[in-house]
């Protein structure tokens, strides 16, 4: 299938297309649980750059296995990439990245407001262990991007929009950025999915996934993605996958990912739907100090994310206008949303960084980039809205209820 289709055609059957040569094919393709093929004959000249997964060619299940290149196909289509490739979680694809892009002595530039385990993983192992010396700026400002680059900077590493306090960067300006000082620009575009945003269209080198979030959207497989046009860095990204580290997706969970992609226009276009209903029902609710969504106008950067962004996504954030007990009052009267870690499932999920994903950071650390105890993130789901509105109606009076109680 040509990359020239719309996306929302790559989505359902990129990489899944019926063998023409044999007049059949699968049309959902198979859940290749085999661990080896079998050769047709011993070849002493075979090498494994010989075996190509393109030809119907495969050699052992760690290399390449068909479910897990036909997604690999469809990822790189759905970023307009060339070279895909998909892993056992997103915190692999990104330590993949990482390893494939610097060596101990190099440097790295970094969102301030990375996930906390992403930002936990440069901390301890690339700093600590692997002598990478990484600075943490403010990129919703190229210039402070700009002014860390060193001479020794190898890799920038964005997020955009941030978890959980939902910050974009110009991924135009930093791949400029980037690219005239001899560096490289990846960016996780986890929480935007390639239906609301292509860093690679726009000057990134490298794209990253959580596919446990939108691009599987059923809470039901955990993995992760990089995507790619530079066939050097993909030959590194190949060798470290397949090689070196073996931290390949399962063909199961390959076979979910597959199904889920299917979907993802259609769910995305709901996520976001019912996520910008409940932004504007936030914005204006008296017990809500701030909303964070880049499809509102009181977004800071609202006219960045309408420039690089063709969807606002399902995220948001907002700051209740109270304490943490009132957090725990509001979160444990919720019947609806589901109190949990991740996003980008069908379902409705919510949660309190700074005592949950984001707890691991230091509290001074985290209040220093706005991680306040109560910052509530909600990852909107594609039920009917109404009922999450209601849902949260029922939060707010739990927190009012515990106001208007007199003291013993």
């Amino acid at each position: 299938m040509s990359h020239d289709s719309h996306v929302e055609t790559r989505a359902v059957s990129h990489g899944e297309e019926p063998a023409p040569e044999t007049g059949r094919g699968d049309v959902v393709s198979p859940i290749h649980l085999a661990s080896t093929f079998a050769l047709p004959a011993l070849d002493t000249g075979l090498s494994l750059e010989d075996v190509d997964p393109a030809r119907g060619e495969f050699l052992y299940s760690r290399l390449s296995n068909p479910t897990r290149h036909a997604v690999e196909q469809r990822l790189a289509a759905l970023e307009g990439g060339t070279h895909g490739f998909a892993f056992s979680s997103g915190t692999a694809a990104i330590n993949t990245a990482l390893l494939a892009t610097v060596e101990p002595g190099d440097h790295v530039v970094a969102f301030d407001d990375l996930y906390a385990g992403t930002r936990r993983m440069l901390e301890e192992l690339f700093v600590k262990r692997l002598n990478v010396e990484v600075s943490f700026v403010d990129a919703t400002d190229t210039g402070n991007v700009e002014a860390a680059i060193r001479e020794d900077t190898r890799l920038v590493w964005m997020e955009t929009p941030t978890n959980p306090l939902m910050k974009l960067c110009d991924i135009g300006a930093i791949a400029s950025v980037a690219h005239e000082h001899g560096a490289l620009l990846g960016v996780d575009n986890t929480f935007m999915s390639p239906l609301c945003q292509r860093p690679l269209a726009l000057g990134a080198d490298l794209v990253a996934h959580s596919t446990t979030k939108y691009l599987n959207g059923h809470s039901d497989s955990v993995g992760g993605a990089l995507v790619t046009d530079c066939d050097e860095l993909a030959e590194s990204l190949g060798f470290l996958q397949q090689v070196a580290l073996g931290n390949m997706l399962a063909p199961f969970d390959s076979y979910l990912l597959l199904r889920g992609t299917k979907t993802l226009p259609v769910r995305m276009r709901q996520h976001e739907a019912n996520a910008r209903r409940i932004a504007e029902y936030l914005e204006d609710h008296e017990q809500v100090s701030r909303v964070l969504y880049p499809g509102l106008e009181s977004h800071p950067q609202y006219d960045l994310a309408r420039e690089q962004q063709t969807g606002f996504g399902g995220v948001l954030s907002f700051e209740l206008d109270g304490d943490i007990d009132d957090v725990v009052a509001f979160l444990g009267n919720l019947e609806q949303f589901t109190l949990a870690v991740s996003l980008g499932g069908v379902e409705s999920l919510i949660e309190c960084p700074a005592a949950m994903t984001h707890e691991p950071i230091p509290r001074e650390e985290r209040e220093a980039v706005g991680i306040t105890d109560t910052l509530i993130r909600v990852s909107v789901g594609i039920e009917h809205v109404e009922d999450l509105l209601a849902d949260l109606d029922r939060g707010f009076a739990a927190v009012d209820a515990t106001h208007q109680s007199p003291s013993p």
